[in-house]
């Protein structure tokens, strides 16, 4: 792997690491993992430049700091700049879970990302917030703050319906209760039911250029991406729009849907570890393992066409 340079926010309007590829006109950014230098991350670079021939962004909200708390939608474009300064000249970017919803609002801002692949994403903004420890818990939501800004101004969007402490109380029992790692869908579901969703709270995916990948499974217990999914597939139907784009909606697949390529990079030996944190993973590790499979191939379709 390339020897890495790492730019720090305050230079660079963003916090990130860049690993360039030699010759390379063509990058993903890639939000995955707490930490742009974590194994995760470094697992997803491996795996892109080995398989893809990209150079290869990673982004995260600060150092060792996954709070979610009016993150700037401006910082997608410092990086698509800090690329572009690098000679590249075609532009993807990759999140999962609130990271994917974050790379489907940075793409409804920047027609120069067209390849977009969203893995467990909502497809609305959702309100801010923070992880460390307290009071026993280790995430807790804003005060009344979004997860993500805009010309200095929060997003609107879905509060959530309980308050610290019962935000993480709702999230213990929910885990307990279906047995797993973590759970939130009921959250999620009472959420929508105090506060419908708005106009303004649901991301514009109709402005997204280029190809759309949206990837996501029945069974995943922190929100119904699967329903979220379905629901943008409404809109697009109901809009103008001109992304080419690929609903990849599986029975199984838990909150981890990530290409099984990716899964061996990042766990070498039981990689069917990453979903049996969840009672689907453990209950259906070969329907997962398939659909990991599955994914990666509609991934690995939709970079090798993008990048020619």
């Amino acid at each position: 792997m390339t020897a890495m340079k790492k730019i720090k926010e305050t230079e660079k309007g963003f916090y990130g690491c860049y690993w360039p590829k030699e010759g390379a006109e063509c990058a993903m950014i890639a939000m995955l993992g707490d930490d742009c230098e974590d194994h995760m991350a470094k697992s997803a670079v491996k795996w892109i430049q080995k398989k893809f021939g990209l150079s290869v962004l990673t982004l995260s909200p600060a150092h060792k700091d996954y709070s979610h708390i009016n993150l700037p939608v401006e910082r997608i474009g410092a990086a698509i700049d800090y690329l572009k300064a690098h000679g590249i000249v075609k532009i993807a970017i990759t999140g999962a879970s609130t990271t994917g919803m974050f790379a489907l609002l940075a793409a409804s801002y920047y027609p120069e990302l067209t390849l977009t692949i969203a893995m467990t994403p909502a497809d609305f903004v959702m309100e801010g917030f923070r992880q460390g420890k307290r009071d026993g818990y280790t995430e807790w939501p804003g005060d009344g703050e979004s997860s993500a800004s805009w010309e200095g101004k929060p997003l609107p969007y879905l509060p959530y319906a309980y308050r610290h402490p019962e935000y993480g109380q709702k999230l213990k029992e929910e885990s307990k209760a279906g047995g797993d790692m973590i759970a939130s869908r009921n959250m999620f579901v009472e959420s929508e039911k105090r506060h419908p969703i708005q106009e303004e709270e649901f991301i514009k995916i109709e402005r997204i250029k280029g190809k759309l990948l949206l990837i996501g499974a029945e069974d995943d217990v922190l929100w119904d991406t699967a329903k979220y999914i379905r629901r943008m597939e409404q809109r697009l139907s109901e809009r103008p729009h001109e992304c080419d784009v690929q609903y990849c909606v599986y029975e199984h697949g838990t909150h981890f849907v990530f290409p099984e390529g990716l899964v061996k990079t990042i766990l070498p030996v039981g990689g069917d570890l990453i979903t049996k944190v969840f009672a689907a993973g453990r209950s259906y590790p070969k329907e997962c393992k398939e659909t990991r499979i599955a994914i990666d191939k509609a991934v690995t379709d939709a970079i090798n066409e993008w990048k020619l």
